[in-house]
């Protein structure tokens, strides 16, 4: 059984903290970074380009999926859709929702796997995720579980990890700085590409996780806003 594990590197935290609980397990990792038209595409690939510098991934492979683009109705990819204020309040799908994206970067990422014979993928979704994308819920990996074992060949194992799918965004921030994940090279922000806005969803759940951890984020913001009343 291969100790390699694919690992869906965004640019982000809780995709870094994976890389960190994937080595932590025993695995060598392989970065799988995705480029699909984000507003902040180019921030976030040097940020996934630096981690994995800096444990020294055996692998870095980057793909550019335009079609994700080209398809739209999502703010991260459509300049005529606002990218929202954050309202952590809200169960509602965010438009900053990517139609099925993680479908299209699992399967990337499993054709990957299977020609690198590693055993298995890891991708960092939680549950502030599922709670407004459906392509972030435990029934959905469950059920691309299902899709890897009927879709490989027959002596292909390969194993959807997604170890943070029931954790809040401070229980990854509390785990990863445990980990000593160098947050400094990560990016949340849905709008700019330095500073951070401060105030769209993925800043807000940031801040307020580092805040909650008791650690100042390491990245800069146009704005700080407190958001640990939102509870």
């Amino acid at each position: 059984m291969s100790d390699n594990a694919v690992i869906l590197v965004s640019g982000g935290m809780d995709s870094a903290t994976a890389v960190y609980e994937a080595m932590e397990r025993g695995y060598d990792p392989l970065f799988l970074h995705t480029s699909y038209g984000q507003r902040t595409e180019t921030k976030e690939f040097e940020c996934a380009q630096k981690l994995a510098e800096v444990v020294e991934a055996r692998e870095f492979l980057h793909v550019e999926t335009e079609h994700l683009a080209r398809i739209g109705a999502s703010s991260l990819t459509d300049d005529e859709i606002k990218v929202e204020d954050a309202d952590m309040e809200s169960d509602e799908i965010p438009a900053s929702y990517v139609p099925f994206r993680n479908a299209n970067l699992l399967s990337m990422a499993t054709s990957y796997a299977e020609a690198q014979d590693a055993s298995a993928i890891f991708i960092g979704a939680h549950s502030e995720d599922f709670s407004g994308y459906p392509d972030c819920r435990p029934a959905f990996f469950e059920a691309f579980q299902q899709v890897i074992d009927v879709g490989t060949k027959p002596e292909t194992e390969i194993s959807l990890e997604a170890p943070f799918v029931e954790w809040s965004k401070t229980d990854i921030a509390d785990h990863g700085l445990e980990l000593g994940v160098p947050y400094e090279h990560t990016w949340s922000c849905y709008r700019e590409e330095e500073p951070a806005c401060g105030t769209c969803d993925s800043c807000a759940f940031r801040l307020q996780a580092f805040e909650r951890a008791g650690v100042e984020d390491p990245i800069p913001y146009a704005e700080r806003p407190s958001y640990v009343a939102e509870n």
